[in-house]
């Protein structure tokens, strides 16, 4: 346990000021966090994940992860209320895809890093 901490208390002022000047401000870092708990629920992955690879309605979501429509349905609402995902509507039927790239970019990342 000793390891983790400092052998003497030393506050190194030039780092401590520019890490302060340089980090985000406490809402940015607020809405990452917020972020990030959408990011923790793994139906929500599943679906992401889903859309990474094909433009989808509720139905095939529903099919590929064996889900039901309501099940997906709920996921997508909390997705879209996030900008994760957009909609389009063709007729009847809306399609979600990922609503941009950095969406993918997030999954990828998270992938490549757990593989490591």
């Amino acid at each position: 346990m000793k390891d983790l901490f400092c052998e003497e208390n030393h506050i190194h002022d030039e780092v401590c000021e520019q890490v302060t000047v340089d980090m985000p401000d406490e809402n940015e870092l607020y809405d990452v966090a917020e972020l990030f708990k959408i990011f923790g629920d793994s139906t929500r992955i599943r679906i992401l994940s889903a859309l990474a690879q094909a433009e989808m309605c509720v139905c095939d979501i529903g099919a590929v992860l064996n889900m039901t429509k309501s099940a997906v349905s709920h996921q997508l609402r909390i997705l879209r209320q996030a900008k994760l995902v957009k909609n389009r509507r063709n007729g009847k039927e809306i399609f979600y895809s990922l609503d941009d790239e950095h969406v993918l970019s997030i999954i990828n990342l998270a992938l490549e890093h757990i593989k490591e």
